[in-house]
């Protein structure tokens, strides 16, 4: 099995600077031969390596660099006299390019090839320069690359100065050496079929009949007695909720937080200008049943906000305590389960308000925004009309649904109930990772897991979409803590833990050898 990472052990630039050695001293005579037979660039405490892998041998690599000068530019001059101004905002250079004899066929440098085309795009580079050697000319061309400026160099060592724009490569490489991606990201959900009703009226009855369809499965699914489907995001859902609760005037709540979408609610209340109080706790810390029954008991609050599956942690919070706390001391429980319906099974029977979207567990397209509700709202004059949730109850469609949104809404919610056994069966495959030894929290519900790496760990995100594999670290939120996610939500989520499982295998391999020897 081959497989890209970025070099980041002694015994990977060790490797390299053998590597390095037997390229560029004994093959191509770029420096003088030495005793030791290792060649240790001059750049390499700049330099960022993609290598490749055959399971827990090194066999070749490629250097980035984007600290100026370039080499190139000491051979040429700065690469700005020869280069357009707008290849020129933010260049790199790559450098070594070399694989072990034995090992030069088409599918290893294709894979070198398209793990540095993504970590240079990724990166946002404007345009990639190298110094060419005249014997790989054909290949630098395979791979994009175009002469810029006329050939430098000694007879047995000539170079070519050759550059890929990033224009180039989205015009005419990045199809071409496209891999095969699989996301573990906890939504969008990809969509392996194309979808039908594009040219269905929102006003006919055909869609009408398929707007009672997902209604009717919905409200089966929550428990709720009423539904509105809005065109939108969970934001916009739980605004339609925050919505009822000012314009309804029902007094102080008090919102529970544990996480950055409890924080999202607590910020679009105070936007609405609601009367609150919170209960703020650490990061995944479940909340404190005592003490929020103490505040409820006060008779303080009319109603409390939470969120149910905080994926900022993928904490599961207590949704049937707080149920419970809610009916106890009379309160409206208003609940985001946007992440959680469609995870697991569960009533919202006992909520006031709730709010959820069709593009996370549900497995469907993003785009449809749901809020639950056990009592039919009155209308709001004083709501924006597209805010207020009296217009989305008793089947009405006030305004325009996508009929392939909902249409995929139904085919997605097909595959309920036995939906909810198979996310659990996936959620304990999973688990089951060495990786998972370094989950943030254990009380998580069965669509993601949140792993805090070590730091042996730390380019663990970027070397797994070298390899095709995304996973979700991305947001600010999640970078602050160091967190990754895994979500089992995606279609071919069977053949994207197959091959993670097999990368992972080997990636600890590397790790571990590199930590015995330290």
């Amino acid at each position: 099995m081959y497989w890209c990472k970025i070099a980041q052990t002694n015994a990977e630039f060790e490797a390299i600077a053998r590597l390095n050695y037997e390229t560029f001293v004994e093959e191509i005579p770029q420096h003088e031969a030495n005793s030791t037979r290792i060649k240790v660039d001059r750049f390499h405490q700049e330099n960022t390596y993609v290598v490749v892998y055959k399971e827990t041998e090194l066999i070749g690599m490629v250097a980035f660099r984007d600290q100026r000068p370039f080499s190139i530019d000491e051979k040429i001059g700065e690469i700005e006299g020869y280069l357009p101004k707008e290849n020129c905002v933010k260049p790199c250079e790559i450098r070594l390019l070399s694989v072990k004899k034995g090992y030069r066929t088409g599918r290893v440098l294709l894979k070198l090839t398209q793990a540095l085309t993504t970590f240079a795009y990724e990166k946002g580079y404007t345009a990639a320069v190298i110094s060419g050697t005249t014997r790989e000319e054909k290949l630098y061309k395979q791979m994009g690359f175009k002469q810029f400026a006329p050939a430098v160099g000694a007879k047995d060592a000539i170079f070519l100065p050759m550059v890929l724009t990033r224009h180039e490569f989205e015009q005419s490489l990045q199809h071409r050496l496209a891999t095969e991606q699989f996301t573990f990201y906890p939504g969008p959900v990809k969509q392996l079929e194309m979808s039908d009703y594009s040219d269905l009226s929102h006003r006919s009855l055909p869609f009408y009949a398929l707007y009672e369809r997902v209604q009717k499965k919905l409200l089966h699914l929550s428990n709720a007695n009423y539904i509105g489907v809005i065109v939108g995001t969970g934001t916009l859902a739980n605004e339609v909720m925050l919505a009822q609760l000012k314009v309804q005037q029902l007094g102080k709540g008090l919102i529970l937080t544990n996480g950055e979408f409890g924080e999202r609610l607590r910020k679009q209340a105070t936007r609405w200008s609601l009367s609150f109080d919170v209960v703020e706790k650490d990061w995944g810390t479940a909340f404190d049943g005592d003490e929020v029954a103490s505040l409820l008991e006060t008779g303080a609050y009319q109603w409390m906000l939470a969120v149910h599956g905080e994926t900022s942690t993928g904490t599961c919070n207590d949704l049937e305590h707080l149920s419970e706390l809610a009916k106890q001391y009379h309160v409206k429980l208003c609940i985001d389960s946007i992440s959680t319906f469609g995870a697991m099974p569960f009533s919202l029977q006992d909520c006031y308000l709730a709010t959820a979207v069709s593009g996370k567990a549900i497995g469907a397209l993003s785009g449809l925004a749901f809020v639950f509700s056990q009592s039919l709202v009155p209308p709001a004059a004083t709501l924006p009309a597209y805010l207020d949730l009296a217009n989305y109850q008793q089947g009405a469609i006030p305004f325009t649904l996508p009929a392939m949104l909902l249409g995929n809404v139904e085919v997605a919610l097909q595959a309920y109930p036995a939906r909810y056994e198979q996310l659990q069966q996936r959620f304990q495959a999973l688990l089951q990772l060495p990786i998972m030894q370094y989950q943030y929290r254990t009380v998580h519900y069965p669509m993601l897991v949140t792993v805090r790496l070590p730091s042996a760990y730390s380019n663990l995100p970027i070397d797994l979409a070298l390899n095709g594999l995304l996973v979700h670290g991305e947001s600010h939120y999640l970078q602050q803590r160091g967190f990754i996610q895994f979500s089992v939500i995606q279609p071919d989520f069977d053949e994207a833990l197959a091959r993670l499982r097999e990368i992972l295998y080997y990636y600890e391999q590397v790790i571990a050898a590199e930590q015995s020897t330290s």
